[in-house]
């Protein structure tokens, strides 16, 4: 029970106003939500949000108020990792972006991942031919769940300053994280710092003007209590460039995903979607890879050096 919980405002992260904003939906929590099963990645979608609000001069959205960092880093740490069988499908999505970097990236000598789980991006990673690998996860779960090479690799801490020496990293990577930082501008400047000169960011997140996200409206999975803010295409490049990079390519993400595991995304079916789901999941049925636009969005941009 978390009933002692204090929400605190949020400001947009782009304009930096408190109160220049419209509410687009209501908060429909319960303070039993603050728990670590709730905030553990892709967990079953339940359609739990806080007050959903819309910045009036650049229409980011973004959770307000929302609880403190201290109790969300706490629930991220003791969260769990519940995509174990979506992994090999993971890997095949942002290994296709990590490979757009190609033609951008000066050097493969060093890559880190933020918020990367049991490290399995890391392990294609080293496929793709990049030399060194980190990653920085706060689950303390999901890091007992990477391979033997991998996990001295990954530094089991919430992604903060003074983690990593100065233009350490030719390429940093976030996937479906952004949209969980309190503070993205702090995020990025920390990036910036920890890039190489002309080093490259790779991101995919959710769009919040996908076609699905219009269609499903609060139904839609990326209206969840875990996520801060909700970006569009204009509004991550925005918030990109103001902190020193220069977007170079962005797009609509082809996501490789099992049956079971869309079916999981569908809001819909009520109290018979869980048993559904445990069919899928025990026939080969559930298993079967289909590709599709589910309404992600993924951005490179290059570290501009300060004149």
């Amino acid at each position: 029970m978390n009933n002692d919980v204090v929400l605190q405002p949020t400001r947009c992260a782009i304009c930096g106003t408190v109160e220049n904003s419209v509410e687009i939906y209501t908060a429909n929590f319960d303070f039993e939500a603050f728990n670590p099963a709730t905030f553990s990645a892709r967990r079953l979608p339940d359609q739990i949000h806080y007050r959903i609000v819309k910045c009036k001069s650049c229409g980011l959205l973004r959770s307000d108020p929302i609880a403190p960092s201290e109790l969300l880093e706490q629930l991220y740490i003791k969260s769990d990792q519940t995509y174990n069988q979506e992994i090999k499908n993971l890997m095949l999505t942002y290994g296709h972006y990590l490979a757009k970097l190609d033609k951008f990236v000066l050097q493969k000598q060093a890559l880190l991942e933020i918020g990367c789980g049991s490290g399995f991006f890391l392990e294609r990673a080293l496929k793709l031919g990049y030399e060194n690998v980190y990653g920085v996860e706060p689950s303390i779960r999901a890091v007992s769940k990477a391979t033997s090479s991998i996990r001295p690799n990954i530094k089991l801490d919430i992604f903060r300053p003074g983690l990593f020496s100065e233009n350490t990293f030719d390429v940093i990577c976030f996937f479906q994280v952004f949209d969980h930082l309190i503070d993205p501008n702090a995020s990025l400047n920390e990036c910036y710092r920890i890039l190489k000169p002309g080093g490259l960011l790779l991101g995919l997140n959710h769009n919040s003007t996908s076609l699905s996200a219009k269609l499903l409206g609060e139904r839609s999975p990326i209206i969840d209590i875990e996520h801060t803010y909700l970006y569009n295409p204009k509004t991550m490049s925005y918030i990109i460039n103001k902190n020193g990079f220069h977007v170079i390519k962005s797009g609509a993400v082809w996501n490789n995903y099992s049956l079971q595991y869309l079916f999981q995304l569908i809001p819909m079916l009520g109290k018979a979607k869980p048993i559904l789901l445990g069919l899928l999941r025990k026939t080969k049925i559930g298993q079967i890879r289909l590709k599709a636009f589910l309404g992600n969005l993924y951005i490179i941009a290059r570290k501009i050096e300060h004149v």
